[in-house]
């Protein structure tokens, strides 16, 4: 069965990692993605999950676009409503870490984590709930993390706008619930990624370890298999949640 047979999603931040295990479990299940990144340097890992994409047998296509980027957003929602013709639904992944003590991090580092991780959640829900609240329907899915529920050293602007995340998927819950819009988060934990190794790697990441129930870091397939639930029919009664997919690290 194919949960989103006839669908179209877009996957922020999606050349690799969690939004690439999203972009393919999507496509597995019969929706047609675009996705975005960032960098010349994802440039080829793009066009390989585009090329993965396409041979699952759904139109697949990638986008360079700063999520941070307002008027880069606009300009995608509306390239993305011309190619595929309609948007069912919205993966807010783009996010990166820029790790610190509050004591030395500076300002402009702040302010980056700021503007990829949550104002890029703003951007992309304001430019799709229009053609979603047009059609009277549509799923909206933001990527927090389990960070922003506990917090943790070294990492404060990391978990301010996780936590803001779940705030905002909060509140567009209750302001598009009447449109048949649904709008949820996952919290993830420490899922093996590029962007964790850091804190997966020696003794801190021994220490995190004891700290997870299930004994395992995550993987993306766990979590995008999360994403799947939340964008199908299969979560239809389900708006304004924050899924801790993370082992149990926040009991």
């Amino acid at each position: 069965m194919k949960l989103l047979e006839g669908k179209v999603a877009i996957v922020t931040g999606a050349a690799r990692g969690i939004g690439a295990s999203i972009a393919l479990k999507f496509a597995e299940h019969g929706a047609d993605v675009a996705f975005t990144y960032v960098s010349d340097g994802s440039a080829e890992k793009a066009a390989a999950l585009e090329a993965q994409l396409v041979a699952l047998g759904v139109k697949g296509k990638s986008y360079k676009s700063n999520a941070g980027d307002f008027a880069q957003c606009e300009s995608l929602v509306n390239d993305v409503l011309k190619e595929f013709g309609k948007i069912d639904v919205l993966v807010n992944n783009a996010g990166i870490s820029k790790d610190n003590l509050l004591l030395r991090i500076s300002p402009d580092e702040w302010d980056e984590v700021m503007a990829t991780n949550l104002k890029s959640v703003f951007n992309m829900t304001k430019h799709v709930m229009r053609p979603m609240m047009k059609a009277r329907k549509g799923s909206i899915v933001n990527m927090s993390s389990v960070i922003g529920m506990r917090g943790n050293a070294g990492q404060s602007s990391y978990a301010a706008s996780k936590a803001g995340i779940i705030g905002f998927t909060k509140s567009i819950a209750h302001e598009l619930g009447s449109h048949n819009i649904r709008c949820n988060a996952i919290a993830p934990g420490f899922v093996k990624t590029d962007m964790t190794h850091y804190l997966r790697d020696g003794a801190s990441g021994d220490e995190f370890l004891k700290k997870i129930p299930l004994g395992h870091f995550g993987s993306s397939e766990e979590i995008a298999n999360a994403a799947l639930f939340l964008a199908s029919d299969m979560s239809s009664y389900v708006t304004g949640q924050a899924l801790s997919v993370c082992g149990g690290l926040n009991i």
